[in-house]
C-alpha cells in the first residue's frame, strides 16, 4: 500500500482509482520515491528513445523532458522555485518558510529555473543511447540522495502548516535497504563504470544542501526534499558531462567498455 500511496503522491498517473489509500501511507513514501523513479525515468528515457528515432536529438530531449514534467505535474519544478524564491529573498528563519509557502513565484524562482533548463538542455550533445541511460539511473539514483534528507534533518515546520498536512517518517532499515536497492540497481545495471565517478557529484550536493538548510533552517520542508532531488540530478549529469570531455581528451571510448 506504500508502493501506491508513493505512486500517487510522485506522480500524476491514476493510481489512486485502484484502490482508497489510508492517510498514514502517505508518510511512508520517501522510502518508495527512487522507485517511482523507475516509473518516471524509464518513460522519460522511452520517450527519448522513441522520438529520437524520428526528430533531431535536440527536439527529442525536449520532448522527453515535458514527458516527465506532465508526468509529475511540475511536483519538483515547483519545489524548487520555492526553495530558490525562499531561500534567495529570505533573510531570516521565519521569512524563508513564509515565502516557500507562497504559491507566487519570485524572481528568484524564474531566473533560477531558467538556468536548470538551460543547463538541462545541454545534454543534447550526448549520444542517444548513453543519454537514455543516464536519463533512467539520474533519476534514480538522485532521488535515492534526495530521500535521506529526512533521515538528516527533522521538518521545519509544525504538521498542520504542511502544504500537504503530512510529515514523512524517518526509515526504518528496512525501507532505507528498499531506498539504496532501487537508486542503485539501475546504474550497476547499465550505468559504464566510467562514469561511476559522477554518482558522487550527487551525494557531496545533497551534503552541501542538507548543511545549508539546517544552517537556515535548522530542517527541511516538502519545497526542499523537490530541489534537492533537481539540483542532484542536475550535478549528476554535470558530473557525467564533465567525464565524457575528459574521455574525449585522452581518447578513452568509455561506452564500448
Amino acid at each position: 500500500m506504500n508502493i501506491l500511496a508513493a505512486l500517487t503522491f510522485f506522480t500524476r498517473l491514476p493510481f489512486w482509482k485502484i484502490k482508497e489509500i489510508p492517510a498514514e501511507c502517505f508518510k511512508h513514501v520517501v522510502p518508495y520515491w527512487p522507485l517511482t523513479g523507475w516509473l518516471t525515468g524509464g518513460i522519460m528515457a522511452g520517450t527519448l528513445w522513441l522520438t529520437g528515432q524520428i526528430v533531431p536529438l535536440s527536439l527529442a530531449w525536449i520532448f522527453a523532458i515535458i514527458a516527465r514534467l506532465l508526468i509529475t505535474g511540475c511536483l519538483h519544478e515547483d519545489g524548487l522555485a520555492d526553495f530558490l524564491d525562499g531561500f534567495g529573498g529570505g533573510t531570516t528563519r521565519e521569512r524563508t518558510l513564509a515565502i516557500m509557502k507562497d504559491s507566487h513565484i519570485g524572481s528568484y524562482g524564474v531566473i533560477g529555473l531558467l538556468f536548470y533548463f538551460l543547463l538541462l538542455l545541454e545534454l543534447r550533445n550526448l549520444p542517444l543511447n548513453f543519454l537514455c541511460i543516464l536519463v533512467f539511473c539520474g533519476d534514480c539514483w538522485s532521488k535515492f540522495c534526495a530521500s535521506q534528507i529526512i533521515n538528516y534533518l527533522p521538518y521545519a515546520r509544525k504538521e498542520e502548516e504542511s502544504k500537504t498536512k503530512v510529515v514523512y517518517n524517518r526509515m526504518s532499515r528496512m525501507e532505507w535497504f528498499i531506498t539504496f536497492i532501487c537508486g542503485a540497481l539501475p546504474f550497476v545495471l547499465f550505468l559504464p563504470g566510467q562514469m561511476w565517478p559522477a554518482l558522487l557529484f550527487s551525494l557531496l550536493t545533497f551534503l552541501f544542501l542538507c548543511r545549508f538548510m539546517k544552517r537556515r533552517l535548522q530542517g527541511y520542508t516538502g519545497d526542499c526534499c523537490g530541489a534537492t532531488f533537481l539540483l542532484c540530478e542536475l550535478s549528476f549529469y554535470i558530473g557525467c558531462l564533465a567525464l565524457t570531455y575528459v574521455y574525449a581528451i585522452y581518447s578513452i571510448d568509455f561506452l564500448t567498455k
